[in-house]
């Protein structure tokens, strides 16, 4: 997924186009991306601690099996430097913990945080429930489309798949802001089909993409 910073033009962009999408449309988009989601220590701390555990029955039997012993005290102090030399790793190269984690959990924690900014950045708190969310995680390769209550009743998920498919593309591609400009497009041909413009709509959501 997409590795360079979004520059301020990035940004500018990105405002232009929701700013333009909402100008047809009752419905709220706001854009967040997350450079990751999580911390991952702990997950790859365990991770780590069980690989550790399985190599030393694999070292203990293959130690039996060519008739050599060690004392139970050195073993266990070995056991102890290297599950400490492994968490100082850890600690000091947040990086690689991600490739410690299974996927399943990394998008576990993607999608909660895309749960929580939707709550945080009050998307849920439109007159008419009318907001979008498009939120990319990008450590985790994770992009998410969440709808309010108004909008999740006229359309399907399917359609909010097609424009996480889009988005994870272009991010693929090293293009995230123009991921997150396809996307905003998207969401507003949506949003202006079941959610016209309509004389009394106010802007209730900051216009611009927040980076976390």
């Amino acid at each position: 997924m997409a590795t360079r910073p979004i520059s301020p033009e990035d940004h500018d962009r990105i405002a232009k186009a929701i700013r333009v999408a909402e100008s047809n449309t009752d419905g709220e988009i706001y854009c967040v991306v997350a450079y990751a989601s999580d911390g991952y220590f702990f997950p790859a701390a365990f991770m780590a601690t069980l690989a550790m555990l399985v190599v030393s029955l694999a070292v203990s039997y293959g130690l039996e099996a060519w008739w050599l012993s060690i004392r139970l005290p050195h073993f266990v102090i070995a056991q102890l430097l290297a599950m400490a030399s492994v968490l100082v790793l850890l600690w000091a190269l947040p990086g690689l913990r991600i490739h410690l984690v299974p996927r399943r959990l990394r998008y576990q924690a993607a999608h909660a945080n895309a749960i929580k900014q939707f709550l945080a950045r009050n998307v849920h708190r439109t007159t008419a429930r009318t907001g979008v969310l498009v939120f990319v995680s990008i450590a985790e390769h994770y992009a998410e489309v969440i709808a309010d209550s108004g909008i999740d009743s006229r359309v399907g998920q399917d359609v909010w798949d097609g424009v996480v498919r889009d988005l994870t593309a272009h991010a693929r591609d090293d293009r995230l802001a123009d991921g997150f400009i396809k996307a905003i497009e998207a969401t507003a041909a949506v949003l202006a089909e079941h959610f016209p413009v309509s004389s009394g709509d106010s802007n209730e959501l900051d216009d611009h993409l927040v980076e976390i």
